[in-house]
């Protein structure tokens, strides 16, 4: 696979004599997982970087202790904890939390996908997808990057370009004018002239609203409107409502669909109007002392510049938009020389901006951080990973089981099957009714019972159920809780186990430590994922 050149800062700018290298190198790591889907071998990346493969394996150490990545034989593969540092900047930004459940609610009013998105310099950022579900469904995840010129919210971002930002785009332009350093869509399959986005821009402006009209691919069409930051006047996010020409042509979109896109913009503007200043969360807390621990355990393959340069990022948050040098400082127990060079390589790397009053803020370029890969995966691809290890360790079967859409069933929507002669296999999708006579049931449905009602059973009290023949004669099942980030049961984790090899009383002292810890794993990481990304469970 050839290199791709990722522009990780502005062309015409030198590297500060202060910045962190081994942060710079990071990140371009990062960046390299994300825009490849997720998943690199070592190699790949020791290519796509361009540096030396000590570096590589030391970088994929450092990140893998972090709990960033996981090593799967060669590759390392990002995990959901990577997205907490998306996740800073959206809690900084404020705007899914404000603003999502209009575009939402729009979404379903319209029964057509809807986004809002921010500019990343000369390109788009998706911070809020409502997609509906279809066969010819649209695919952009939160935290994609889009070239400005083929999309609906470019020209309306434009509008407020200096004459530096335009500058910028063209040196881009003429550099890639295919869009390949952009991932999340097609090459361009021709080169419209400059002279068009700048039509298109001028349009914008006169018009107050935009149209996309085939220009990421063939069928593909948007209509966008601005939603204005009530405090200053300026471009808060732009909403945007994106169909299939199957169903709307673009002309079609703007004739019937602008109108009440732009009356839930009015209403969203209102939002923000009256939304309260946010209260600050707790800080992140003890990242120095764990960066120094982690040093002293692993040693030389430890890089503990860039996991101390990493944690600086999430010092913001909600209520936490702005902050000094000294309040990053205290926020992540670094000391402020050390919080300064990692804001100081960031700023080069446009990862943050400084404000005119002396503070540092979070850029739309966070979300290119492992995000958007990450955006939207379902549960059973989350718990996977803890699954093969819960199995590597009890020996015995483990699946995720949760109730259908209709809640009359339960079914099995991931499982890693030990290694037996004699063993449990319980293929996947296979369905059996919700009733309170399995384990697996028993946890679904009784918690759901008791989060109704405000009550439990001896087995909800105990946090665990088990269960004879629950499957087949012979079999043996106990089943703890999955819950989301409200504390509501949402899936069950399971282990399933012949009567013959494990009595019940075993089961309880050996299996169900193993699955406490393996759920409180799997929820940790869908507690991250789904922060401002729907997660499917089934």
């Amino acid at each position: 696979m050839p290199a791709r050149t990722i522009p990780t800062a502005a062309p015409d700018s030198q590297v500060p004599e202060e910045a962190v290298t081994p942060l710079i190198r990071g990140v371009a790591v990062l960046e390299e997982l994300t825009a490849a889907g997720g998943t690199m071998s070592a190699s790949a990346l020791e290519r796509a970087t361009g540096l030396a493969r000590s570096t590589v394996d030391r970088i994929v150490a450092t990140l893998a202790r972090m709990e960033y990545v996981r090593l799967d034989g060669r590759d390392a593969v990002l995990t959901p904890h990577v997205m907490e540092l998306g996740n800073a900047y959206l809690a900084a930004l404020r705007l899914p939390a404000l603003l999502g459940r209009r575009a939402d609610a729009l979404a379903d009013e319209l029964d057509e996908s809807v986004s809002l998105a921010v500019a990343d310099r000369d390109g788009i950022r998706f911070i809020h997808q409502a997609t509906r579900r279809r066969a010819m469904s649209l695919s952009f995840r939160i935290g994609d990057l889009l070239p400005a010129e083929r999309t609906a919210p470019g020209p309306l971002f434009a509008t407020q370009w200096t004459d530096a930002d335009w500058t910028h785009w063209r040196a881009r332009r003429a550099t890639d004018p295919q869009d390949r350093a952009f991932p999340a869509v097609p090459p361009a399959p021709e080169v419209r002239p400059d002279a068009d986005f700048v039509r298109r821009t001028e349009r914008a402006a006169a018009d107050g609203w935009s149209l996309d009209d085939q220009l990421i691919e063939p069928g593909l069409v948007a209509v966008s409107a601005p939603v204005r930051d009530p405090r200053t006047g300026r471009l808060a996010c732009v909403a945007s409502v994106v169909s299939h020409t199957s169903r709307h042509t673009a002309a079609d979109l703007r004739d019937t669909l602008l109108p009440r896109l732009r009356t839930a913009v009015a209403e969203m503007e209102q939002d923000l109007r009256q939304a309260p200043p946010a209260a600050p969360g707790p800080p992140p807390a003890g990242l120095a002392v764990w960066t120094g621990a982690s040093k002293q355990e692993l040693g030389r393959e430890f890089i503990e510049s860039l996991a101390r340069g990493l944690t600086v990022l999430t010092a913001f948050g909600e209520g936490r938009d702005s902050l000094t040098l000294t309040e990053v400082a205290k926020a992540t127990g670094l000391a402020r020389a050390t919080a300064r060079r990692a804001l100081i390589t960031y700023d080069h790397l446009n990862l943050v901006a400084q404000t005119p009053h002396r503070t540092f803020t979070l850029t739309p370029r966070v979300l290119s951080l492992g995000f958007p890969p990450l955006a939207g995966t379902p549960l059973a691809r989350l718990a996977e990973p803890h699954l093969r290890i819960l199995t590597d360790r009890i020996r015995e079967t483990a699946y995720l089981a949760a109730l259908t859409e209709t809640g009359d069933e339960i079914q099995c929507t991931a499982r890693v099957t030990a290694h037996h002669v004699m063993r449990v296999d319980i293929p996947l999708g296979t369905r059996r009714p919700a009733t309170t006579d399995t384990a697996v049931g028993r946890v679904l449905l009784s918690h759901a019972h008791a989060h109704a009602h405000g009550h439990g059973d001896s087995d909800d009290d105990l946090g665990y159920a088990l269960a004879d023949e629950e499957w087949e004669q012979g079999v043996r099942t106990l089943a703890v809780p999955i819950r989301d980030r409200t504390g509501r049961t949402i899936a069950a984790l399971a282990t399933s186990t012949h009567t013959a090899r494990r009595t019940a009383e075993d089961c309880v002292d050996t299996l169900l430590p193993a699955l406490t810890t393996t759920a409180t794993h799997i929820e940790a990481a869908l507690h991250t994922a789904s922060r401002f990304t729907p997660v499917p469970v089934t």
